[in-house]
């Protein structure tokens, strides 16, 4: 078939200028500057989601803890953290934590609940009653009354230990035997002439004066035994009677001390208890405090302010803080965000120290976590951070279900320790969690852990966009205002609010929407407040801001400039002119962070006899992704369906994007892949200065893709680079239009008719631009008009059915596979 060309190009819907950048008038704002305005502006936009956070944090049932989803940069952080605030200020003041030593088992010390701002007086007049007893009990133990009533214990026990041990003495005496002191203890010699006898003098007497002096000494030795055995029952009565005078005179100093601070705490029963205790304790190991004075101090002060409550041995009557809140300063219920939800700070640790190579802890050096500060009132986490440290989610889940914090070390969970620790006391937990993430993770979790949906109720589902109306066109502006005096930014000019709003809706990639990423809008007011600095600028004009957003563009477009150097000088091949047979421009969307920039690619399209196969190429060597296939898959329903309906599809087609070296996803390009098909099996060129993008579907629409300005911009700048002629553009969807938000260049050159912008319902309408051929519909007859694009095309496929026949009737007897091949 020869090639057929034709000039004339048939009036399409080409969008008006005025319809490509839809830009927001300065003068409907209201004002003609920001300063002294006063805005006070709230979120706005975010009903849903505000409604889902008062309820989460008045409501007072258990679980309802609240999942926060949506973008970065939606102000979720900044919403969550006011709204809390503003209710946890109507909220009472929760009671303080503290643990204290549990006398009877160390290892296992008890969590004592106290009022507001108890915890830390408490902790004082502990502290002060450890030193004045420090002082007291040595000074009572060297008192006058002590002495005299410890040396008359000494006397009587003297007494009663040597009284026994005398007479015994004089009765071996009157028996001629000496009761004599040796190293080794007592012992027994007979005596003669008033001198005990020595060996060989005993020795030469005769065996009967031997044997009596033995059995005199042996009798004696027995009732000798008989009077010491007595000796340890005396020394055991004689500790007893010290330990009593010692409990005594500590009692008095003890007693009087603590009923002075129970005094204080007369309204708190649990603390009358553990003084009872304390006093107790303090009274049977009295010993404590005179080791401390016999230690000598040799530092600066006297031993009457020495802050004795410091010494370790003293940590046993000392009150550990979990949480305290003081009533003067922290009104209401805690407000508490964890940057690092680990384990150990969600829910506490306990500490070791080096103790003679070993390690050891006590209760003391258990250290609180997230869960006892906010307890009572809010936790703010992030829901990735938690889900990322080893532990912390489980914790978390088990102490919202147990509703109590219990302190359990990662060494523990991961059995790695060996060292002795503490089962502190579980403290009964009240608060509402608040997790901040994105939607998929939102998703994730509700499909992967049945135990979320319990846990966390509600949801604060956060916008990404706001509808555009005069309204809310004045509501953004003020938002703007309100956002730059909070940041102390300058004034700016109602024609930079109006460039900074035109910005929000390019972001939101729909004219009618504002998006409501308000921390992308302010980095920009940020900067543009600096260059108005910069140049010595009172006010923030639209040319700041237009400069800090080229700016921001310059700074992410080192791969965008890489990509379009390549196609001017040729290195990518893309034609701006001229017309080829089967060869379309498509359109791709790159993004790089959150910056975006458009490519164009090459697509071809070759055509032949075959078997009603349409071959993906990108698919065949597993570069295109499912959707990109999909849409591909597309292209062979619309043509069986739509051409020689009454002979079998005896086509064989091959698609590819030329230079493509990475994967290919997404179905934007599928109109594109038509149309080169259909330009390939008409034997008509299509115009290269026009660019496609689109998808479609079976029927022959086109529909709507992503990214549509980022596609036109990139376009754009390949044919500015090679000179614009007028008859370039760029074919997109019509539901697109409402999408156009183009920079203003690209406005101008529509303007002045130097690139054009059309939008089309149909792949028939589409074609027509491309080719300038008419595309024909199919007449009552079932034929399309002669010389139109679908007569050319059913023309094309029923050659190739009849072709197909004839090869499968060949006299060889070839079955019609193996003839085709």
């Amino acid at each position: 078939m020869g090639r057929k060309t034709k000039t004339v190009v048939r009036a399409a819907s080409e969008v008006p200028p005025a319809r490509l950048r839809l830009c927001c008038d300065p003068s409907k704002l209201g004002f003609k500057t920001t300063k002294g305005l006063g805005f006070d502006a709230d979120l706005i936009g975010q009903d849903r989601a505000i409604s889902a956070i008062k309820l989460s944090a008045s409501i007072g049932h258990q679980d309802f803890n609240l999942y926060v989803l949506g973008k970065e940069g939606m102000g979720r952080h900044t919403t969550v953290a006011t709204l809390l605030s503003q209710n946890a200020a109507l909220r009472p003041t929760p009671c303080d934590w503290v643990y204290v030593n549990n006398f009877d088992a160390p290892h296992k010390p008890n969590a004592m609940r106290l009022p507001p701002g108890a915890a830390l007086t408490l902790k004082t007049a502990m502290q002060g009653l450890v030193d004045d007893l420090a002082n007291e009990i040595p000074a009572l133990f060297e008192s006058e009354e002590y002495q005299t009533q410890r040396r008359a214990i000494e006397q009587e026990f003297g007494q009663k230990h040597e009284e026994p041990l005398a007479e015994f003495a004089d009765a071996a005496k009157a028996e001629n035997v000496a009761l004599l002191r040796t190293p080794m203890g007592f012992m027994l010699a007979a005596v003669v002439d008033g001198k005990p006898i020595k060996p060989e003098a005993y020795e030469a007497l005769e065996a009967d004066k031997r044997k009596e002096i033995d059995d005199k000494i042996e009798r004696l030795q027995e009732k000798l035994a008989t009077i010491l055995k007595s000796g340890p029952q005396l020394e055991k009565e004689h500790r007893k009677r010290i330990e009593d005078l010692h409990a005594a005179m500590a009692e008095r100093a003890v007693s009087a001390r603590v009923r002075d601070v129970a005094d204080r705490f007369s309204g708190i029963s649990e603390i009358g208890t553990y003084l009872e205790l304390v006093r107790q304790d303090m009274i049977s190991n009295a010993e404590l405090f005179l080791e401390t004075r016999s230690r000598t101090n040799n530092g600066p002060f006297p031993e009457a302010i020495r802050k004795y409550h410091r010494e370790p041995q003293f940590d046993r009557y000392g009150i550990n803080i979990m949480v305290s809140h003081d009533k003067s300063h922290d009104a209401g219920a805690p407000v508490i965000k964890e940057d690092l939800p680990n384990l150990n700070h969600l829910t506490g640790r306990i500490e070791y120290i080096s103790e003679m190579g070993t390690l050891a802890t006590n209760f003391m050096l258990i250290k609180p976590g997230a869960l006892h500060r906010a307890n009572g009132g809010y936790l703010v986490l992030n829901a990735r951070q938690v889900l990322s440290e080893p532990f912390a989610w489980d914790a978390l889940k088990r102490c919202l279900q147990s509703r109590s914090i219990s302190i359990t070390s990662l060494a523990d969970r991961m059995s790695l320790s060996s060292t002795v620790s503490l089962e502190p006391d579980p403290i009964p937990l009240d608060v509402r969690i608040v997790l901040i993430g994105d939607r998929r993770l939102h998703m994730l979790l509700l499909m992967l852990d049945p135990e979320f949906g319990q846990l966390f109720k509600l949801q604060a589902d956060f916008e990404d966009d706001l509808p555009r109306s005069a309204k809310t066109t004045r509501l953004m502006a003020q938002v703007i205002g309100s956002y730059a005096q909070k940041d102390g930014l300058r004034p700016m000019t109602a024609v930079a609010v109006a460039l900074i709003l035109d910005h929000a809706v390019r972001l939101a990639d729909d004219t009618r929407k504002f998006t409501l990423q308000l921390g992308a809008l302010t980095d920009v007011m940020r900067e543009a407040d600096h260059y108005a600095r910069q140049a010595g600028k009172d006010l923030v004009s639209d040319k700041h801001v237009e400069k800090a957003i080229a700016e921001a563009d310059h700074r992410a477009s080192r791969i965008k400039e890489r990509v379009h150097e390549a196609v001017t000088r040729k290195t990518i091949l893309i034609d701006t002119s001229g017309s080829a047979v089967g060869q379309v421009n498509g359109l791709s969307v790159i993004g790089i962070g959150q910056h975006y920039f458009g490519r164009p690619s090459r697509i071809t399209a070759r055509v032949r006899m075959g078997a009603g196969k349409l071959v993906d190429i990108e698919r065949e060597v597993e570069l295109g992704g499912p959707l990109h296939s999909k849409g591909v898959m597309i292209l062979g329903g619309y043509l069986s369906s739509t051409y020689a309906l009454d002979v079998p599809m005896s086509l064989h087609a091959s698609l590819v994007f030329e230079q493509s070296y990475g994967g290919v996803e997404g179905d934007s390009a599928s109109s594109a892949e038509l149309y080169a098909l259909l330009s390939a099996l008409s034997d008509v060129p299509i115009h290269q200065g026009i660019a496609v993008t689109g998808s479609v579907n079976q029927m022959g629409e086109v529909q709507a893709i992503g990214g549509v300005n980022e596609k036109i911009e990139g376009f754009f700048d390949i044919c500015k680079a090679r000179r614009l002629t007028g008859q370039q553009g760029v074919l997109i969807p019509a539901s697109n239009i409402d999408h156009l938000m183009l920079r203003r260049e690209v406005v101008e050159a529509a303007e002045n008719g130097k690139f054009r912008i059309f939008a089309v319902h149909s792949i028939d309408e589409g074609i027509e631009i491309l080719t300038g051929w008419p595309a024909g519909r199919r007449r009552r007859g079932g034929t399309f008009p002669a010389k139109t694009i679908n007569a050319l095309v059913e023309e094309r496929l029923r050659s190739f059915a009849m072709t197909r026949r004839q090869f499968a009737g060949r006299p060889d007897g070839k079955a019609e596979g193996e003839a085709l091949q």
